[in-house]
């Protein structure tokens, strides 16, 4: 009984000193959180923009309406460049995969050639071929269509994913509208959206410089019926007619 009694003193003074030894190390990992929340202020974080190499200069923010030009391959490895800017009427811009589901829709819509809104042509901008399935490309690509495969063009108009179109305006070399869809008529409806918008903002200007002209030649015709006419004394001022004087 006495040995028993000894054996359980024993136990209970080792676990005793295995709790106090878990507690102590308890305490000392609050401590030291503790501590770290007070210095959190003052701690280094990573910047949520990503940073390049030091010495090397960060990419220009892209103008969200300047538009560039194509460059990159054709399906067959020919060298291409594509001129969206200073030409004649609008490019639809049509970034669209092989390896897209939602791009299905749009590779048959464009095979059957379907009406552009304003007339704009279409040119197809694929990634190039270390991203794309060139074969894949080959079964869907239209013939009447053109198709560049461009990396470049994709980082050049911050394009995050497929299907989406940018629609360039040729002339002025800006982006006229942009965005994604689901189905061709959605991208018909988008760019008669895009095209009426301009349109409204070309007429707003033009009638603001008629309304200064119609206001120009009311002044003139009110001046000539006073007898008021070009060299006629009161427009130079009392200072002038002294100095004729």
């Amino acid at each position: 009984m006495n040995v028993l009694v000894g054996v359980e003193t024993v136990l209970l003074v080792v676990v005793g000193i295995l709790l106090v030894g878990v507690l102590r190390s308890h305490a000392e990992l609050l401590r030291r959180l503790d501590g770290q929340g007070e210095g959190a202020a003052s701690a280094p974080r990573w910047s949520d923009t990503p940073r390049l190499a030091d010495g090397l200069p960060q990419p220009p923010a892209r103008d969200a309406a300047e538009a560039f030009d194509i460059a990159g391959e054709t399906l067959s490895g020919d060298a291409v460049k594509v001129a969206v800017l200073g030409v004649q009427g609008s490019t639809l811009l049509a970034f669209l995969s092989s390896g897209c589901l939602g791009c299905g829709a749009f590779w048959e819509a464009l095979g059957a050639l379907p009406e552009v809104p304003g007339g704009a042509r279409v040119v197809i901008v694929t990634k190039d071929t270390e991203l794309e399935s060139p074969s894949k490309l080959l079964e869907l690509a239209p013939d009447e269509v053109p198709l560049v495969m461009s990396t470049q063009a994709w980082d050049r108009y911050g394009v995050a994913g497929s299907p989406y179109f940018v629609l360039v305006d040729g002339p002025s070399g800006r982006v006229a509208g942009e965005g994604t869809a689901t189905s061709w008529p959605q991208v018909a409806s988008l760019l008669r959206d895009a095209m009426a918008d301009a349109s409204l903002r070309s007429g707003a200007d033009r009638h603001v410089g008629s309304d200064a002209a119609a206001r120009l030649a009311r002044a003139d015709g009110e001046l000539a019926s006073a007898g008021i006419g070009p060299g006629h004394p009161s427009l130079y001022g009392a200072e002038a007619d002294d100095g004729r004087n």
